[in-house]
């Protein structure tokens, strides 16, 4: 069996620049990789464009439960280290008026490409087609078997094989099963940053509609959280950025939680508050507009119809209780193939918070998704792949 100091299985965002950072402390480093290529999750990210970062990058964007841990590891390798390292690696990058930062190609392969010369500059040894199956402690190291029968064995072993999102892009939940092998628990993944299904005439009628809108999740009633942004109608349900950024808390409550009351509710005209809103439709009616046409220049076309049963009425205050209040039905949520992000995974306390080693083995360290971290929207999931990989290999 062919031994090296460090094997990392996985070679999405996390798994490369672990190998990296392993290899630059002199560590021979294998980075094994199930898929045909290097880094196929990470052509995806941010539609294609590869949002790296964000200019607000800190642990308040995270999972509670995980704070403490992404305090730490940002600690040690936060915005400006990684910044610095794309720019070392000769990537150019920007950011957009929001905060986040991208490549100034615009072009995820352009981030995939610097990683993979510098891979190759240092000559790390990279096996790709190559699916961990198993992995053992044997006499102070770990044995590592693959699903084409290849072994290897090495004193360190880093998991970075990702979480449950896009699994045709190779993220099959099977790290978790390793992790498993030596002690961890695993909290049950669910999809996080996922369309919501909900069964509303509305949502059919108006599918393909997309407008800014302020949405609050509600589980059993009770708010737990809320997002401005777009909301797009599709024949399914929602979706959209607002949706999208609400949708961890409700996915965890009727996918894991097995919760059966869950919802949406929607400000479908966020500019105006119910007062001003109440004006503007009685100059309306004083104008003389027909009440079907009371919509117009507020919302597109169509919500006019959606609304006709309303506007026929005399009830300008039920009009704008709809508007303001809009309650979708939620009962579950799209997949994994439509899921940006994995919510659950090893859990925060179950790694050293200074080195990400494993609190249950020795030589065994997670970084990634494998880890139940999830960062909002805007680059902060990649920003943890990053940061946790650069940690995890220079910790070896």
């Amino acid at each position: 069996m062919k031994s090296y100091d460090a094997v990392i299985v996985g070679g999405g965002a996390s798994g490369i620049v672990a190998a990296v950072f392993a290899k630059r402390k002199g560590a021979s480093v294998l980075l094994c990789e199930k898929m045909p290529k290097l880094g196929k999750k990470l052509l995806v990210t941010g539609a294609g464009r590869c949002n790296l970062l964000n200019e607000k990058l800190n642990e308040s964007f995270y999972n509670p439960e995980a704070r403490d841990l992404v305090r730490s590891v940002l600690g040690r390798c936060g915005k400006d280290a990684m910044l610095g390292f794309f720019r070392e690696l000769g990537l150019q990058v920007a950011a957009d008026e929001t905060g986040r930062i991208f490549p100034v190609t615009q072009q995820a392969a352009s981030v995939l490409k610097v990683l993979e010369l510098e891979v190759t500059r240092l000559e790390i040894t990279v096996k790709l087609d190559c699916e961990v199956q198993d992995l053992r402690a044997v006499a102070g190291a770990f044995e590592v078997r693959t699903a084409s029968e290849e072994r290897f064995v090495s004193p360190k072993v880093i998991l970075c094989a990702g979480g449950k999102s896009y699994p045709a892009l190779g993220a099959d939940g099977s790290a978790y099963v390793l992790a498993q092998k030596f002690g961890h628990t695993v909290t049950e993944p669910v999809p996080c940053v996922v369309p919501l299904l909900a069964k509303d005439p509305w949502c059919h009628f108006l599918q393909g509609q997309k407008i800014r809108a302020k949405v609050t999740a509600r589980v059993d009633g009770k708010p737990v959280s809320e997002a401005a942004g777009e909301l797009l109608f599709t024949q399914y349900g929602l979706s959209g950025t607002a949706v999208l950024d609400v949708s961890r808390e409700i996915s965890i409550a009727v996918n894991r939680d097995g919760k059966k009351i869950a919802s949406v509710t929607a400000d479908l005209i966020p500019a105006m508050n119910e007062g001003e809103l109440k004006k503007e439709f009685g100059r309306r009616l004083e104008r003389k507009f027909p009440r079907e046409e009371l919509l117009e220049g507020l919302l597109p076309h169509k919500f006019s119809l959606a609304f006709r049963d309303i506007l026929q009425k005399e009830d300008v205050a039920a009009l704008v209780k709809v508007l303001k209040h809009k309650e979708f039905k939620v009962s579950g949520t799209r997949g994994w193939n439509e899921a940006e992000f994995t919510a659950g995974g090893v859990p925060a306390e179950e790694v050293d918070i200074a080195t990400l080693e494993s609190n249950r083995q020795k030589g065994l360290y997670l970084a990634g998704e494998v880890l139940d971290v999830q960062g909002a929207r805007g680059g902060y999931n990649l920003a943890w792949a990053w940061a946790s990989g650069a940690v995890a290999g220079s910790s070896i």
